[in-house]
């Protein structure tokens, strides 16, 4: 089979990866890819932001598959428009997508379904902000309704701040269009999960749980980010809580999208806080998440492809997974600046060191090739990630592989998997 593989950053790294794992696949393709991609994959120019772009660079590659890694050409309608010209595509139509593209449809959603999430106002008007205010008591969570690659999420620590986070969205001047509405929730307490499922519009089946960690700096200080490091292992989860996750949350997302008329199918994310009162849901993304993907692959023994055709042909069962119980571990190395203002363009040494060693991946998210060397361009540069017999093993060769690794102004967190090595002390 000849696939292709939309996105450029490490998730889609990680995708290729796995997928060049399959017997099945003659010809990968990765549209646009980077740097790394490149040595597995055939890289191609399109622009994700024209649905035009890649229906050209489709009909020229003829792909058995295509499977959309990020958001943006999911909210545009790529799905809806390969499926109309009967082209099989991996991800949910731009109807399904409202999922992420929307966070006030997403609560809205919740609501009619009673799927459990934090209390919330929806803002359209800079003057409904005060007595929307009055129902909440800091901190508060302050969204951009819209797609802000991750930087639409404000914790407001006082309701003045809140009041100028969500005015400063409302006027566009912060983020544009994706702050034309803005959603004011109660900021919940507890531990963070990614829980992903794979699903084919009826039947979901969920990949192995993972917990990101948002924040720029060590402790979870400074801005939030796109995430700067992920671990999965047997022990984020049980079998119990995983089996209440399907049941009162997946199934009832996929079944309630169902009957209003926008059939899921293809990677739900459900970013789950762990709270007093249970489990409740923070957020969904309609993709694989990035940086959770990496160690999630690490861990998958079954073939990628057979479960992407099963959600795209709707026939999805328990028999869609293998993984293996060792854990894994992904460290992102950023260039220095990010999530602000950052410079590219710097040489990237020690990737193959890296590489060579056991139990590693080096999966690639912000570079380009040229002249046989690394150059960053991007603010998430790479995501260092390694499977262990156990957590503080993995934890250890994730590490020491980042330590072989240099670019100027490089920098990542020192605390990936912290929390996960604490609950194993406070076990033993």
């Amino acid at each position: 089979m000849n696939v292709l593989v939309l996105g450029s950053g490490g998730r889609e790294h990680a995708i290729v990866w796995k997928l060049r794992q399959s017997p099945r696949i003659n010809k990968l393709y990765c549209a646009p890819g980077n740097g790394g991609i490149s040595a597995e994959a055939e890289c191609l120019a399109v622009d994700l932001k024209s649905l035009d772009s890649i229906v050209q660079l489709a009909t020229r590659l003829n792909p058995d598959i295509t499977v959309v890694g990020p958001e943006l050409p999911l909210t545009l309608g790529v799905v809806d428009e390969f499926q109309r010209r009967g082209w099989p595509i991996f991800g949910p139509t731009r109807a399904a997508a409202q999922l992420e593209s929307s966070k006030s449809f997403a609560k809205e959603f919740m609501q009619r379904h009673r799927i459990p999430t934090a209390h919330y106002a929806i803002c359209t008007r800079k003057d409904e902000l005060k007595s929307a205010l009055a129902h909440f008591h800091p901190p508060i969570v302050v969204k951009a309704d819209g797609l802000a690659a991750g930087k639409g999420v404000i914790i407001a620590s006082t309701k003045d701040e809140a009041q100028r986070t969500a005015e400063e969205m409302l006027s566009g001047k912060m983020l544009g269009d994706a702050g034309a509405r803005v959603v004011l929730e109660e900021f919940l307490k507890g531990e963070e999960l990614s829980f992903l499922v794979l699903s084919d519009g009826e039947r979901v089946v969920p990949l192995v749980a993972s917990q990101d960690h948002k924040r720029i700096f060590d402790n979870d200080q400074g801005p939030n980010t796109g995430g700067m490091g992920a671990y999965s292992t047997d022990q984020v989860i049980d079998s119990g809580m995983r089996d209440w996750l399907v049941a009162h949350i997946a199934r009832p997302v996929i079944a309630g999208m169902k009957a209003e008329g926008a059939e899921y199918r293809g990677i739900l994310y459900c970013g789950i806080m762990m709270t007093a009162r249970g489990p409740m849901v923070l957020e969904f993304n309609c993709r694989f998440g990035d940086p959770e993907t990496q160690p999630i692959m690490m861990r998958m023994e079954s073939d990628l492809l057979d479960a992407i055709e099963a959600s795209i042909e709707g026939r999805v069962s328990e028999g869609d997974f293998r993984w293996t119980h060792e854990p894994a571990v992904c460290v992102v190395m950023s260039s220095g600046g990010y999530p602000g203002a950052f410079e590219a363009g710097k040489l990237i040494t020690g990737i193959e060191d890296a590489d060579r060693m056991y139990g590693v991946k080096v999966f690639h998210a912000g570079t380009n090739r040229r002249d046989n060397a690394c150059y960053t361009s991007g603010g998430r540069v790479l995501g260092v990630t390694a499977r262990g017999a156990d957590l503080p093993e993995a934890v250890e060769r994730a590490y020491d592989a980042v330590m072989k690794i240099r670019f100027d102004g490089m920098h990542y967190r020192k605390d990936i998997a912290a929390r996960g090595l604490k609950h194993l002390r406070e076990k033993s």
